[in-house]
């Protein structure tokens, strides 16, 4: 069943965080955020949505990076259940799709609670404050493949050009994270 994300919290300051990353590096938000703002899309390996999105989700980051938006993409979904999204499928994803942008293991699943995330794929978009000014889709795509509109795209131009996201916005549509059991 599609689980859909919660609407935008504007001006939620971002926590902070470290994380390992696929390329063997340890990543944390503050030193790498954008200059001109930061994009946190929590994803995974296994999940339909994610998946089916990879493509343009890989184009709009690197989009994204060339106006001044950093971009991370967190997964943190239980490993031993969904083993698809073990740390080391997790490279082999990030090499197979051809990421610009750091793909980091939230192994404890701390960080997506911190974050509330509830979905795959779940976006995120900070300004340059690290103020929560989008909490939307990607595009369009699945409601109108004809006319695709660049939702997280323009929302995240718009916050790099003024500090301020859209205020009209259309949640994230994905597969539950999947939470560990106690």
């Amino acid at each position: 069943m599609a689980q859909s994300s919660s609407v935008c919290d504007f001006g939620w300051k971002a926590p902070q965080f470290i994380l390992p990353s696929t390329k063997g590096l340890e990543v944390s938000l503050e030193n790498a955020k954008g200059e001109n703002g930061t994009l946190i899309m929590f994803i995974c390996n296994h999940c339909p949505y994610v998946v089916g999105a990879l493509d343009d989700i890989v184009m709009e980051a690197s989009a994204l990076q060339k106006i001044g938006v950093n971009v991370f993409a967190i997964c943190s979904n239980d490993a031993e259940e969904y083993p698809q999204d073990s740390f080391e499928n997790m490279k082999k994803f990030d090499l197979d799709y051809s990421f610009t942008f750091p793909y980091l293991h939230d192994a404890d699943q701390a960080t997506a609670k911190l974050f509330n995330a509830e979905c795959t794929p779940d976006f995120f978009g900070f300004n340059k404050n690290l103020e929560l000014q989008y909490r939307g889709r990607l595009n369009n795509k699945r409601e109108n493949p004809e006319v695709v509109s660049r939702d997280l795209f323009d929302a995240m131009q718009m916050i790099a050009d003024t500090g301020e996201g859209p205020r009209e916005q259309s949640p994230s549509i994905g597969c539950s994270i999947k939470w560990k059991s106690k």
